[in-house]
């Protein structure tokens, strides 16, 4: 088994199957949108012909949302998959919530929470999509005035008992829309055991090989219930041993069509790092800091053959990579011309 390329493969990195940047969003599950300028690039790397006016219409129209939701951290997900996977992943998200909240001091009393509620509700119904600053603006006619970090969490809130989800999109900052006026949110909600078994297919089907411990981190539920899912799954998913450690594939596995040679620019919080506990697949240990800190702070990474080899400026004029100590260096020029092409058209 060759890791690396297998997840080139499957996560898209490599002779991407999709065209339209909702398939990728779906054959995901989610994708990590911590940067709301970069999460584009995450995504229209991945589709065949890269296009940034086909992401935004996905966005735009409900296809693609960006909320809170696995380990209470931004995600892109498809609107189609919004009911089940809200249902399924919100206690979770919300009691990592609470527990930043706890940790900050921050209580917000249930009171406090209805009334706010209510006056984002109406605001964000009569503007249809708003900024944190039009909230700001209608919490303030009504005499409640707040800190932004304070604001941040009833928006959370929000997002996980389903008021709110992401709005149309700006050019660098979050809108918000009511989830019932954004999504279509007739289909039928799924049992929880089935709910467990599609995500599982979806984090293996982009992410494999990937071990049980993968899943619970990239998840953010509990391990009885991520070894359940795969469980679920049954002869769907195929285990290797690979140094020591079992690894899971789907017997869809994408194996063909890697080539040696090529450079990618990564964007920050990508899954191709971000979404593994265990990232010494493709990134040594001893450059670990140099790819993302202790905090979670993930940083733009080049890749060679898969490999992370150094780091790049997204929003320079000039990509200006830089190689980890011990790293040869690479020609970046094809991917800079590829993402310059896509910087254009923002």
């Amino acid at each position: 088994m060759n890791p690396i390329s297998i997840r080139l493969l499957n996560q898209q990195l490599y002779c991407p199957q999709f065209s339209e940047p909702k398939q990728v969003v779906s054959h995901f599950g989610a994708i990590q949108a911590q940067e709301y300028r970069m999460m584009r690039w995450a995504v229209e790397m991945r589709t065949k012909h890269p296009s940034h006016r086909a992401f935004q219409k996905a966005f735009d129209s409900g296809e693609i949302i960006r909320m809170h939701l696995l380990r209470g951290t931004w995600q892109l997900i498809s609107g189609e998959d919004y009911p089940w996977m809200l249902s399924l992943c919100a206690e979770k998200a919300m009691s990592v919530i609470n527990g930043w909240m706890s940790a900050n001091k921050i209580s917000i009393p249930k009171e406090e929470y209805l009334r706010v509620s209510e006056i984002i509700g109406r605001a964000t119904a009569d503007l249809g999509s708003v900024t944190k600053e039009d909230l700001v603006e209608a919490l303030s006619r009504q005499d409640i005035t707040m800190d932004d970090h304070r604001l941040s969490y009833h928006i959370r809130m929000g997002e996980l008992t389903g008021l709110l989800c992401s709005g149309n999109l700006h050019p660098s900052r979050a809108t918000y829309s009511l989830a019932s006026e954004k999504l279509n949110i007739s289909n039928p909600q799924f049992s929880k055991d089935e709910a467990l078994a599609l995500l599982a297919r979806k984090y293996f089907q982009s992410h494999q090989p990937a071990t049980l411990e993968d899943f619970v981190w990239w998840s953010g539920l509990n391990i009885s219930d991520c070894r359940k899912a795969i469980t679920l799954l049954g002869d769907e998913l195929i285990e290797e041993n690979f140094k020591g450690r079992t690894f899971y594939l789907t017997d869809s596995c994408k194996t063909r069509g890697f080539s040696s040679g090529r450079t990618l620019l990564i964007s920050p919080y990508d899954e191709y790092l971000i979404g593994y506990k265990s990232r010494d697949i493709v990134l040594s240990k001893e450059f670990s800091h140099l790819a993302h800190n202790n905090s979670g702070i993930f940083y733009p990474v080049i890749a060679h053959d898969g490999v992370i080899c150094g780091n790049w400026t997204p929003h320079k004029k000039e990509a200006n990579p830089t190689f980890f100590e011990g790293m040869k260096m690479q020609d970046c020029s094809k991917s800079w011309e590829l993402y310059s092409e896509y910087k254009k058209r923002i």
